[in-house]
């Protein structure tokens, strides 16, 4: 478990030192829980999302970095986008099988503001009434089938 702190300490100064524009910690929560982060990030201008504002919940296991932080949105605004259940969970392949520990909670915040702006249409996944019906709190636990590889 060091190592996993050690590691999560490393991260949260480099993001507090340098944040990615549009990217801010909530360092109030990481004081209660090292383990548990909110990061907020901005829709980037110009793109669909611009001027709205949302929450990522971050979890971190005991394995982080060579496993996967757990990561969805939160909160009242849950962004309308073909990869964004509206429970919040993410169909986002570096957050499972694409993840490398190379990868950080900045690694993973550029991706999501990068899927958001490349988004041309604000709509839900195809099947997401029945996956927020059947899923597991835990996003990690789905078996993701992405739809952009049918296309």
């Amino acid at each position: 478990m060091a190592s996993m702190e050690k590691r999560l300490q490393k991260e949260l100064q480099a993001l507090l030192k340098d944040p990615p524009v549009g990217v801010n910690v909530d360092t109030e929560s990481i004081q209660k829980n090292l383990s548990e982060w909110i990061v907020y990030i901005n829709g980037a201008p110009e793109s669909l999302y611009e001027g709205e504002n949302f929450q990522l919940h971050f979890k971190f296991g005991s394995r982080y970095p060579f496993d996967s932080p757990q990561v969805t949105f939160i909160g009242s605004n849950i962004p309308v986008h073909p990869h964004v259940y509206s429970n919040g969970h993410i169909c986002l392949s570096i957050l499972t099988e694409d993840w490398s520990p190379a990868l950080s909670v900045q690694a993973v915040c550029l991706s999501v503001v990068s899927m958001l702006s490349s988004c041309k249409e604000k709509k839900r996944p195809p099947d997401n009434a029945i996956y927020v019906k059947t899923c597991s709190k835990n996003p990690k636990k789905t078996r993701w089938w992405y739809h952009d590889d049918s296309v």
